[in-house]
């Protein structure tokens, strides 16, 4: 049976934007791409749709591609029976969070790519992740679902239906239900805190078991709690995580930059894919690691990784989105050495190896080994760091002469790279590199230049296309990257930048109570419902990042109504997680920023102490660099500075200690924790 329209007849992606969808677009299924077009068919037709996401970088995403999607029997099923549609999960992450709700929903464990049977209006009655060709893994074959379900929404079209409403009711009321007004206690963040303590591996770091996964959010929430609190156990608990996964396989000792995570208890045998958002998170978490021990092995991991972007990653728009795990039809195979690959790239050179680094591998890994550091060998890096840096070079530079590279997934998005631009320019701005802080603000101009006409940002660019509108994620990443920028060059420029995304924000996103945000801007027609946006995945949820960018864009201004906003819709966002806290440590984190803000207002030009506050980065304090030739500075409701009377002056919440002058004071008062 074959489509009678001949229009339709065929596959439509040639024309997108995104490098996964470009994958698919010679497959003989008749692919489209989300929209409101698809839905349209499917109503014509009469017929479900078929939905699978996934991403460039996933692995079992080509492998159901390659068994099923490339093959002409399976696609003649599923172009007879069904409007097929591909979403790229990361240019249209509100559709993946929806759809990955309805799996959830429906008892299944969520993954891509994630294969979702929808009615014509868009609504889920049955899905799961990967179908294998032929049945294994005590999964039914793809084709044994494809007829199962047809059959089903010809017998029993009004069950499905009532099924799929009852779903999508449910869907919404966990993803775009109100908030409300709450009571919650300043200990929440100190409750989690304590909650994520006992699951976490005091021997190896990360959470106990495998697979490991950095989660910058729950290390964040560790983090903060030190701040507040005083107490080294969550501080300690970061810095072992970080120690450990810097150390371990699933970070690329070679290039730089860490992989998505690790399939082992010990971080030593990555998913190789790497993500732009795991690696600018992580510039944050090692710059504060840094500052806090003084430990080279931090100041080396974020080098090496800033080093990574810019040869990798950098895109004439800004930093591209990831890298595959594969290449060459085999996983890891770019990042894998054998004894004898080594000794034909290193040649005399081979006996400093063993100093410096370890091959390792596990049981269930059946590729080529992988390089790690032991301790003793991340000492003797440190103390021949030159000789170390040539050994890694050459691996590198023989790497890249000799292996063809994973494939680059070379689209931009906005707020994968606003976290970028925040991490490159904190990092810039401890370290004293300058050329790092020109990069962020590079890439920044890059981003800002894609507004269309009336100021609002594409989600995604790739080389001239731009895809609008953009997530409230997105306007949030480039508010706090603008901030980060202001504090890394003193250029008030970039606190207008931030004024004028939250506007943009506020008219597209903000809900009818002024109390908070859809994920999904207020024209967004193709989705059955708008997400508030409130679940952590690997970064910080849209909420997170907002409530987050709000507290300190109304720190850096002095903005105290926008402060009163920023509890307000961290208040509103915390009562709609109250059960559900370990998939939102990104709004409690935040929210602990909005209660506790600090405020560091340096006046006149005092490099000293611009230095010492550049040294001590703090996620709860903002900083701003005020001339002494500009008008007064109002650093709280009722204290005003004259910019005549040059020094620090450093405001916790409404309350302000004498002004600074002496940096050894500085240093010890930017040292004192919030509580």
């Amino acid at each position: 049976m074959k489509n009678s329209n001949d229009s339709q007849a065929r596959n439509l992606l040639s024309e997108e934007t995104s490098p996964y969808l470009l994958q698919h677009a010679a497959n003989p299924v008749h692919w489209r791409p989300w929209g409101e077009a698809a839905l349209a068919e499917a109503k014509s037709r009469d017929c479900p749709i078929l939905l699978s996401v996934g991403y460039a970088a996933c692995h079992w995403c080509h492998v159901m591609a390659h068994e099923s999607f490339e093959d002409p029997t399976t696609a003649d099923i599923m172009n007879a029976l069904y409007v097929n549609v591909k979403a790229d999960r990361e240019e249209r992450p509100d559709v993946d969070q929806i759809y990955m709700a309805a799996l959830s929903a429906m008892g299944e464990q969520g993954g891509w790519p994630l294969t979702m049977f929808l009615t014509p209006e868009g609504e889920p009655f049955w899905g799961g992740t990967y179908f294998p060709k032929t049945p294994q893994y005590g999964r039914p074959s793809f084709v044994q679902i494809l007829n199962s379900i047809a059959h089903a929404w010809k017998a029993k079209r009004a069950d499905i239906a009532r099924g799929a409403q009852t779903l999508t009711t449910h869907i919404e009321s966990r993803l775009a239900r109100p908030g409300s007004n709450t009571n919650e206690t300043p200990n929440l963040l100190a409750q989690l805190a304590s909650a994520i303590l006992p699951m976490t591996d005091d021997e190896k770091g990360g959470l106990r078991g495998a697979p490991k996964f950095p989660n910058a959010p729950f290390l964040a929430v560790l983090w903060q709690q030190w701040l507040m609190s005083g107490e080294i156990q969550p501080r300690d608990a970061v810095l072992l995580s970080l120690r450990k996964m810097l150390a371990g396989g699933i970070y690329d000792h070679i290039g730089g930059g860490l992989a998505r995570y690790s399939t082992d208890a010990d971080w030593l045998i990555p998913h190789f894919e790497k993500m732009l958002y795991d690696n600018a998170l992580l510039l944050r978490l090692a710059n504060w690691a840094y500052a806090e021990t003084g430990e080279d092995l931090f100041r080396q991991r974020i080098e090496q990784t800033i080093d990574w972007l810019g040869r990798e990653m950098r895109t004439a728009n800004g930093f591209a989105s990831s890298l595959d795990a594969d290449s060459d039809g085999e996983e890891g195979v770019y990042y894998t050495w054998t004894k004898s690959q080594l000794s034909a790239a290193l040649g005399d050179t081979m006996v400093q190896f063993s100093r410096f680094f370890s091959l390792g591998t596990v049981a269930h890994w059946e590729g080529d080994p992988v390089i790690f550091q032991t301790e003793v060998q991340i000492a003797a890096s440190e103390a021949s760091s030159e000789v170390a840096e040539t050994v890694r070079a050459t691996l590198l530079a023989h790497r890249e002469a000799n292996r063809n590279k994973p494939g680059r997934d070379d689209k931009v998005l906005t707020d994968w790279n606003g976290l970028a631009i925040q991490g490159l320019a904190e990092a810039g701005r401890s370290l004293e590199r300058a050329d790092w802080v020109k990069l962020a603000e590079d890439v920044f101009a890059s981003i800002v230049a894609t507004a269309d006409d009336s100021g609002r940002l594409p989600h995604s660019v790739r080389n001239e296309k731009r895809l609008y509108p953009a997530f409230s994620s997105d306007y949030a990443a480039m508010i706090n990257a603008a901030i980060s920028l202001h504090e890394a060059t003193g250029s008030s420029t970039y606190l207008k930048h931030a004024e004028n995304l939250r506007v943009t924000l506020d008219k597209w996103h903000i809900d009818e109570t002024g109390n908070g945000y859809f994920f999904t801007a207020s024209d967004a027609a193709d989705v059955i419902i708008r997400p508030r946006g409130d679940v952590d995945e690997a970064i910080p949820s849209a909420n997170g990042q907002i409530i987050e960018a709000l507290a300190r864009l109304a720190s850096a201004s002095g903005n105290f109504d926008l402060a009163q906003q920023a509890i307000a819709v961290a208040e509103h966002a915390v009562a709609r997680i109250r059960d559900q806290q370990y998939g939102q440590a990104g709004i409690i984190a935040a929210a602990s920023i909005a209660r506790n803000p600090i405020k560091l207002a340096i006046i006149g030009n005092e490099p000293q102490l611009i230095t010492v506050a550049n040294r001590n980065p703090n996620p709860y304090r903002v900083d701003v660099m005020h001339n002494a030739d500009e008008i007064a500075l109002q650093l709280t409701a009722q204290i005003v500075v004259s910019p005549e009377k040059p020094g620090a002056w450093l405001c916790f919440n409404q309350t302000c200690l004498p002004v600074i002058t002496d940096t050894d004071e500085l240093e010890r008062a930017l040292k004192r924790t919030p509580a």
